[in-house]
């Protein structure tokens, strides 16, 4: 499609309309830099900020332990599981939040906060430079305090409640380490589970580490949605074999909601500690695809820095959103494009019957009915395929949120049934069956994804994948280290003594 330079201007006179509305309305009141993005790099400044982008939350009525719910948030997208030496660990300057809102006014009543602290073990020095090694661990690691592990993770659990004192519930706490690979963790599992910990009574669970990313979709929509007819590409899981960090947390139901009301709002955020000692937020995220497909380019940074009260500012792109358009005029789909009324109830309100609070501020939140059971045979389309106890009420891993909402967007809730979708319909490893139900993450030492796998050739041994091959001695691998080092230090006498540097190609 093409666009006259007459309609061009207009749209970016609308455009700059728009945001000057939206900076009065408190939407863009930040400085420059101070707002960045959340779900998997879908807001412009987050492509520098990864281990403060949280990628997707998770909230369902726990199906193995009655009378709870459990929380999952995820943050660090597209986590190639061999990206060491250093891998995914959290950042320490900041605050990785969980909140709720049980009485609709979308304000936190509730804020699960999570902070980390990083130790180091000193390891042996190496034999041939003196020096400590570079490595994760310098050995195989069979428990979280193996002194193999050279680096290792601890967290602080807070509850803030407002007009309240802040209540530490766990401290000093273990973080489950990346999965370097089989070699260094061959029982990675054991590993992840002595991460759980119980407290409250035995009644809450919390886990913080490293998972499989849960997220299962094709990222090809944005291909202009797959092209003339948007079906010509379809069914390749894009985060297949990629990981992600992970907080988990399973409270009483009671802990979160109101006698008055079952229903709760739940969002996660990330905020930051800048140079003058305050925290500032900078990553922000309740349900999927929001920011994503619904708020406009110029204005995904600035959503993400404010509170969901600020949310009635996004109004206009819900009622009238771009994903209807572009199905409609790229994909030929009937969808309604205008006065979008059952999208504000799905993304801003909770939809009346199910999963909306008995007062609500319109604001965007993943929103939880905690008095629907869980469903005995979960359908992945939730609600839509007649199953209540899934997305939009709540989102359990297993719903395909992407089919979800490609179909609400295309009017299946105003009378427009469609069967628009990805043809990605589940993960590509199955979810546990108990806390922290994410799968374990892809180890560093095995093949990734289809077209990218492993080849038999090594640096190690110098094999070419056809024939075997002498390895290189672990002594010439030290001596060349040895030489480098040796060339390094002539190179730096030698500008010490004003011989000008050259470059080497």
């Amino acid at each position: 499609m093409t666009r006259s330079r007459q309609s061009v201007r207009r749209r970016r006179g609308a455009l700059l309309t728009t945001g000057a509305v939206l900076v009065g309305s408190g939407l863009v009141g930040l400085a420059p830099g101070a707002a960045n993005a959340s779900s998997h790099r879908e807001a412009p400044g987050v492509t520098d900020l990864p281990k403060y982008d949280n990628t997707d939350v998770y909230a369902f009525v726990s199906p193995d332990r009655s009378g709870t719910v459990t929380l999952v948030s995820n943050w660090t997208p597209f986590e190639e599981p061999a990206g060491g030496p250093n891998f995914y660990p959290w950042a320490t300057d900041a605050r990785y939040e969980v909140n709720i809102d049980n009485n609709g006014d979308a304000k936190p009543d509730l804020t699960y906060r999570w902070t980390f602290t990083n130790a180091r073990t000193p390891a042996p020095a190496d034999s041939f430079t003196g020096l400590g090694t570079f490595l994760y661990n310098n050995g195989p690691v069979t428990s979280l305090t193996d002194p193999n592990l050279l680096f290792r993770q601890t967290y602080d659990l807070t509850l803030v409640q407002p007009g309240k004192p802040d209540q530490l519930l766990l401290n000093d706490k273990p973080v489950a380490p990346s999965y370097v690979g089989k070699a260094s963790m061959p029982n990675y599992k054991s590993l992840r589970n002595a991460a759980v910990t119980t407290f409250g009574e035995g009644r809450s669970r919390s886990f913080a580490g490293q998972a499989e990313d849960p997220f299962f979709l094709d990222l090809r929509v944005f291909d202009l949605l797959y092209g003339a007819g948007c079906n010509t590409e379809v069914g390749h899981d894009t985060l297949k074999g990629y990981n992600v960090n992970t907080l988990a947390l399973q409270v009483p139901t009671s802990a979160l909601r109101t006698p008055s009301d079952p229903v709760v709002g739940v969002w996660s955020t990330t905020s930051r500690l800048n140079a003058g000692g305050t925290y500032t937020q900078v990553s922000r995220l309740g349900q999927p695809l929001v920011n994503e497909v619904v708020i406009p380019y110029q204005l995904k940074d600035a959503f993400n820095s404010i509170d969901p009260t600020q949310d009635s500012v996004a109004l206009p792109y819900v009622v009238k959103p771009e994903i209807a358009s572009l199905l409609k005029n790229v994909c030929g789909v009937n969808a309604p494009t205008d006065n979008r009324q059952d999208l504000v109830d799905v993304f801003l309100k909770g939809v009346a019957g199910l999963n909306r609070p008995a007062n609500v501020t319109p604001s965007e939140q993943l929103r939880l009915n905690t008095s629907i059971a869980p469903a005995a045979t979960p359908q992945r389309l939730g609600v839509l395929a007649g199953d209540k106890a899934g997305f939009p009420n709540g989102r359990r891993l297993t719903d395909d949120v992407l089919d979800i909402a490609l179909q609400v967007a295309g009017g299946a809730l105003v009378g427009n049934a469609n069967t628009l979708g990805d043809g990605v319909d589940k993960n590509d490893v199955g979810f546990s069956h108990s806390f922290p139900y994410v799968a374990l993450p892809q180890s560093g030492s095995a093949a990734k994804a289809p077209g990218r796998e492993r080849h038999e050739v090594t640096v190690m041994t110098g094999g070419n994948g056809q024939s075997p091959a002498r390895p290189l001695p672990v002594g010439s691998l030290a001596l060349a280290a040895v030489g480098l080092l040796a060339i390094g230090a002539g190179a730096l006498s030698r500008r010490r003594r004003g011989a000008a540097p050259t470059l080497a190609v």
